[in-house]
């Protein structure tokens, strides 16, 4: 039988099923060289840690080590297949270079250290800020790859115990879109979709999501179902020639910083070719003559221009959506890290919502998740919300979650917006946030526009902690680091985007002194002598387990409720989806059955903003609005990017993930066979713009912005014209010096902009305006000396096929964005 390369064929061999047919099983299994399976001393039940898919394995244990894994087939997520990342990821806990005992900075070093030392320091200045300023001078800043238990205990210790509104994760960069567009449009968070729904669809739509990449497993799964009976069409809204978009039927590359206005476009033809479900919309909708009143003005003609996608291809996508009898859509990055970045998610909405296209099988929204756990950060309250999707501005529901913890509401911070990270950085900056405790999560590589970054975080007056396994980019800033446990090394549950929750238990001991972060938030709150109304303590937990109990109490009657489930029903189980309750003891496959929201008034996650300005909607104008809870159509304006190409800048630059690498390469750099897929950082420009520029394939160039540079080879590709593209992975840790570029910097936000969605408040990775110069050719000849300058053309090309913008209308782009920058 072949053994097929799994790092040259990520994806596998194909199963073909056909639509409404199981997705058969196939197990993948990878082990370390020379361990076969007769070898493996146990098998302990866990899933994925290194993407956002959930996908159920088993670690192999063989004399108290992890030496491979192995998918497994019952699990209702990935039925026993397994992506690169899973196969081999799994090498980076056994890397020499683990941190394994606290570090301390003395004399502007960092050395080695006891618990009761660093703790010491966290705690005395905590305190000491406490009392000289109060808690707006602690922050924290979390990951989206810790377990469901951890991020409860820090939400109850950050908001409930030092009473702070500084609290966000690094989902703020891949997932807070998702979150704000489900809370525009159905009241609540919480994914109006399953898996399960590809097995379904006659039609699947990928908005900005190259899942061929992002979640491979989840890809396959879209794959067997091309290659079956009556495959579903497949459209695909991506600037990139990705592998989704060589698999489309309908594959729309837009100008990025467009999104708004190609929705627009789709939606304006669905709504004149009355494909709408009246019945629904009028029984179940708020919103639709708004809608359709806006869309009027983004006729296909006039979408053309501003995305520059062909008219026939806008009508054509159209027609495929507004005709599907099942339809799944999918959005990622492409759409979250953009221009306008909610409104654009909500309008993927919109499409399902006036079809009537929610809660049937093969009719669903998975507004995705870019990390493992980051559904967990926003139900847990460790990304700025409140626990179980309590609404901040409401005081019936911040004194319900008092009640949960036995706390005086007052005690809850709720007189302003949760602080989010971009904003964090701005109080980091002006010196009111004075202490910074940074867990799982690397902000000197993954935050935009670096050279500020590393300047804030290297701040005398800031006390940076930062929580890990390895000592990344940031870590070697602080003032103290916490060795940390991982995935492998402690038990605890953590939810996926469909709301499968998975149960990851202890396989091996952490290294050296490392500790589980639960344990570590605990010792904190104890040495803090956190306490509740009455005197007692407010942390009442003490292990994995009681803390998942106590988080089902705190989940009791809202959205995501857990409390039909256990460790005991978890364990052996194929994952379970919320809510599962007595009225769902087995889970809940599908949401918003027969038009229900959670989207009452007095129930509602949030009251909404406006999705250009995002001004926020008091619960007055909310209950006005939408008295009976539906669903919420949203329209809105197309505004153009912040930042537009120029003379001296004249292509737009996207970032974005590679299939091999994660976050900031922390564990993936350190698994030889992904890093020798993927070693070094590239950029991406199509034929075009490479013959323009008279560049070939492999030369070094340096892409420059206002902001900064890099250095990478160059890919030649099937990428928009006047667009390029890099990956965001590559840092500075296996390099000298550490966390600063050396001269050949490779850290794609070197280059982006400080700037963010109104309403998510995502920064936007996508819209730089940028340059690119040879540094060397391929063989390794030095570029010729420049000849001209200011010869580069004001915008991006426009591929003769489209005929796109005229003069005019770029410079109506131009005037329209003048002081818009922040």
């Amino acid at each position: 039988m072949r053994t097929t390369d799994r790092i040259a064929e990520p994806w596998g061999e194909r199963t073909p099923y056909g639509p409404g047919d199981p997705w058969p099983v196939r197990v993948d299994t990878r082990l370390a060289d020379g361990v076969e399976p007769e070898d493996v001393d146990r098998w302990v039940q866990s899933a994925t840690i290194l993407h956002s898919n959930g996908d159920g394995l088993d670690i192999a244990v063989k004399d108290g080590e992890i030496v491979g894994v192995r998918g497994r087939a019952e699990d209702r997520v990935n039925h026993g297949r397994l992506g690169p990342k899973d196969l081999f990821g799994w090498q980076a806990n056994n890397s020499p270079d683990r941190l394994t005992r606290p570090l301390v900075r003395e004399g502007g070093e960092l050395v080695e250290t006891d618990w009761d030392t660093a703790m010491g320091r966290i705690v005395a200045r905590s305190k000491e800020l406490l009392a000289e300023q109060g808690p707006s001078a602690l922050g924290f800043y979390t990951t989206g790859q810790l377990f469901l238990e951890e991020y409860y205990t820090l939400g109850v210790i950050a908001h409930g115990g030092l009473g702070t509104s500084h609290v966000d994760g690094n989902t703020r960069l891949c997932t807070a879109t998702a979150a704000a567009a489900l809370k525009e449009s159905f009241g609540c968070d919480g994914q109006p979709g399953s898996y399960t729904d590809i097995d379904h669809a006659d039609v699947i739509a990928l908005y900005g999501h190259n899942m061929a990449e992002t979640q491979t497993v989840l890809w396959t799964r879209i794959l067997d179902r091309l290659e079956g009976p009556n495959p579903p069409k497949v459209i695909c809204v991506d600037p990139r020639e990705t592998p989704v978009a060589r698999h489309a039927t309908v594959h729309l590359a837009p100008r990025p910083g467009t999104n708004v206005a190609l929705m627009n476009g789709i939606l304006h033809e669905i709504v004149q070719n009355d494909w709408v479900d009246h019945e629904y919309v009028d029984a179940h909708v708020v919103g639709f003559q708004e809608l359709a009143e806006r869309v009027k003005e983004y006729p296909p003609e006039k979408v053309a221009t501003i995305c520059d996608v062909p008219v026939e291809q806008i009508r054509e996508a159209a027609r495929v959506l507004g005709t599907a009898e099942r339809l799944l859509s999918t959005v990622l990055q492409g759409f979250y890290q953009a221009n306008q970045a909610t409104a654009a998610a909500v309008q993927v909405n919109n499409v399902h919502i006036v079809r009537g296209m929610l809660g049937k099988p093969g009719c669903g929204i998975l507004q995705m998740n870019g990390q493992p756990t980051a559904q967990n950060t926003r139900e847990c309250g460790a990304d700025g919300d409140l626990a179980a999707f309590r609404n901040w501005t409401s005081d019936a529901q911040v004194a319900d979650l008092a009640r949960v913890w036995n706390l005086d509401p007052m005690d809850i911070p709720h007189y302003s917006p949760p602080t989010h990270v971009m904003q964090q950085l701005r109080y980091i900056e002006d010196g009111s946030l004075r202490f910074w405790w940074v867990q799982a999560t690397n902000p000197a590589v993954s935050l935009p526009e670096l050279a500020r970054v590393r300047s804030l975080l290297s701040q005398d007056r800031l006390f940076l902690v930062v929580q890990d396994i390895f000592l990344s980019e940031t870590a070697q800033l602080a003032d103290v680091v916490l060795p940390a446990a991982t995935w492998g090394e402690k038990e605890g549950t953590f939810t996926n985007v469909d709301r499968t929750v998975h149960y990851s238990g202890k396989a091996v001991e952490p290294p050296g002194e490392a500790r589980p972060d639960l344990d570590i938030f605990l010792d904190y709150a104890r040495r803090m002598d956190l306490r509740d109304k009455d005197g007692a303590p407010l942390v009442k937990w003490h292990d994995p387990e009681s803390a998942f109990e106590a988080w089902k109490e705190c989940s009791r009657g809202r959205p995501c409720d857990y409390t039909g489930m256990s460790y005991d029903k978890l364990k052996g189980s194929g994952g379970i989806q919320w809510p599962c309750n007595e009225e769902n003891p087995d889970g809940s496959e599908r949401i918003y059955v027969d038009g229900k929201f959670w989207a009452a008034p007095d129930y509602c996650e949030s009251y909404g903003r406006d999705l250009v300005t995002g001004a926020p909607l008091s619960q007055t104008e909310y209950k006005a609005m939408n008295p009976d809870g539906k669903a919420i159509v949203k329209a809105a304006e197309y505004v153009p990017p912040h930042e537009i190409p120029s003379e001296d800048f004249p292509l737009q630059l996207m970032t974005g993930r590679t299939l091999y690498h994660f976050h900031t390469r922390t564990k993936t750099g350190r698994a030889p066979q992904l890093q020798a897929a993927a070693p070094e950082v590239w950029v991406e420009m199509s034929a075009h713009d490479a013959e323009l520029r008279g560049l070939a394939e492999g030369d070094l160039l340096e892409v420059a912005t206002p902001r900064g540079s890099l250095r990478a080879r160059l890919r030649v590709c099937g990428i928009r014209r006047g667009t390029i593209f890099v990956p965001f992975h590559y840092g500075y840790w296996d390099r000298p010096g550490g966390h600063e570029p050396d001269e050949a910097g490779r850290a794609a936000n070197e280059l982006t902009i400080t700037d963010w969605d109104a309403c998510s408040k995502q920064p936007i990775f996508k819209t730089a305006a940028a340059t690119v110069s040879l540094v060397e050719r391929s063989g390794g000849a030095p570029a010729p000396a420049p000849t001209t300058t200011g010869s580069r053309p004001l915008s991006p090309d426009v591929p003769p096929t489209t005929g796109g913008p005229d003069a005019q209308v770029r410079v109506d782009l131009q005037t329209a964005t003048a002081g818009g920058a922040r």
